[in-house]
């Protein structure tokens, strides 16, 4: 990968974190943006066959105090990687995120601090190659 290319693509992921939460999530059940500008298992848009390798999996475990979010992708180095997972709270606001090395990390998966909280969380997986996938489990 370029370095241009390697520089564009931590940008957009900066710009989507701080972005995304407020303008694109807001009303996440119906929302026209679903399917376009991010993607979720009802709404997978054009990556309707991606589903499985790209929809983030969300496990919360309340008496550890931890989230643990796993995305079933395969990590091939710069060509085809999961650049990052965040976690946002119900009202979208930014709880914490993950950034990965394709050459360093055999997978995708990232533990969070929970805490105390408790209502929706959303976690969202970034592909480098197929956009931003939401999903959502209730705490």
């Amino acid at each position: 990968m370029q370095r241009r290319e390697l520089i564009r693509l931590g940008l957009v992921g900066a710009a989507a974190t701080l972005v995304a939460p407020r303008q694109v999530l807001a009303g996440v059940e119906g929302s026209p943006m679903a399917g376009g500008v991010y993607y979720t298992q009802d709404a997978p848009g054009r990556w309707s066959k991606k589903v499985a390798g790209h929809l983030p999996m969300i496990e919360v475990d309340k008496d550890a105090g931890k989230v643990k979010v796993v995305t079933g992708h395969e990590m091939k180095g710069y060509e085809h990687y999961i650049v990052k997972h965040t976690l946002l709270d119900g009202n979208f606001e930014f709880i914490d995120e993950r950034m990965f090395d394709p050459m360093k990390d055999a997978a995708p998966i990232s533990e969070f601090a929970l805490a105390e909280y408790s209502g929706p969380l959303y976690a969202l997986s970034m592909c480098n190659k197929h956009d931003v996938w939401l999903n959502m489990i209730e705490v």
